[in-house]
């Protein structure tokens, strides 16, 4: 072979081997993970400037068939508008058995409230529990309709109370009437309620309820419950349950028995409450009712001008 074709051959030579040294160091050249290796990316759980999630809002009470493990289970389908006839239910604990052990509260182990959904029919009555778990009351629906039976106990060994809901229906003709107009006074048997206080949502809001009798002051009001009155306050719509007890108590010295007796409440939002208070006096047990408003109106909006009109939004006002 001449000398001319040997340099040739030799040049073609170095030249394949340079161009496959340049496509090695392409696929393994500097911003390779083998030349240059990156730090581990930190697991999710070590990002610190991840945002916490946002903390769910208390659910209010009686909106709930089952809370915390503990569940209301209705025994009875069906209330009767004929005569009283026996309603059943159980709660159930956390292992799924009926709860037989209770903390009393007012001086019963469970309140039983039964309100017609359209807010028209209340009732506050006690149970009687059995050794089985069972609680059983003869209890007459006024008028045919769909009822939420709200249950308040509280579990012994459980430090807070519940508050547990379920319907039953009434079966009938059921003609669900308006929410009353808001008012300042009701009247129950010849007995004056007089209503002061607004309702502000998010915050404890003091209510005073004044009794009289054909005018006159009623200053012997007698102790229900341990307490010289009892208040219930459902929102209108969900039926969204509070159950508010009064300052003071009969006997400690500073608690006058009548007319005043003071609440304090805290409602979770604006809109229509329906409020039921529960008094003794002579003996006899009476509930008077009220329609409040919780939240104030808003401010009136600007006029709108000419060129650029607003549309217009109504807002429900409050006391």
């Amino acid at each position: 072979m001449n000398t001319p074709l040997k340099l040739s051959l030799y040049g073609l030579g170095l030249a394949a081997v340079f161009a496959a040294s340049l496509g090695a160091g392409h696929l393994a050249g500097p911003g390779s993970a083998a030349d240059n290796p990156q730090p581990a990316s930190p697991a999710h759980g070590g990002h610190a400037a991840t945002p916490a999630a946002p903390q769910p809002a208390e659910v209010p009470g009686g909106l709930q068939t089952a809370e915390d493990g503990y569940r209301l289970q209705p025994l009875t389908t069906a209330l009767s508008t004929q005569s009283p006839t026996a309603l059943r239910f159980a709660v159930l604990g956390p292992d799924g058995k009926p709860v037989t052990a209770y903390t009393p509260t007012h001086d019963k182990d469970l309140h039983l409230i039964v309100v017609r959904r359209d807010l028209t029919d209340f009732q506050h009555v006690h149970p009687t529990l059995g050794p089985d778990g069972v609680w059983q009351i003869d209890l007459k629906a006024p008028a045919a309709g769909q009822y939420r039976l709200f249950a308040d106990f509280q579990p012994a060994g459980r430090d807070q109370s519940l508050t547990l809901g379920v319907d039953l229906p009434a079966a009938g003709d059921y003609q669900p009437q308006p929410l009353p107009a808001p008012a300042r006074t009701a009247t129950v048997d010849g007995y004056t309620i007089t209503f002061d206080g607004d309702l502000v949502p998010g915050t404890s809001s003091k209510l005073t309820l004044s009794v009289t009798k054909d005018g006159v002051p009623v200053t012997d009001l007698q102790p229900y419950l341990a307490a010289y009155g009892h208040l219930v306050a459902l929102r209108d719509g969900d039926l969204a349950y509070l159950h508010v007890h009064p300052d003071g108590t009969p006997g400690d010295g500073r608690t006058a028995a009548g007319p005043q007796i003071v609440f304090h409440a805290e409602v979770p939002s604006a809109g229509a409450y329906r409020l039921f208070l529960d008094f003794q006096h002579a003996g006899v047990v009476r509930t008077a009712s009220f329609t409040a408003v919780a939240g104030q109106a808003a401010a009136p909006a600007p006029a709108p001008s000419a060129a650029a009109p607003s549309p217009s939004h109504g807002h429900e006002g409050g006391h």
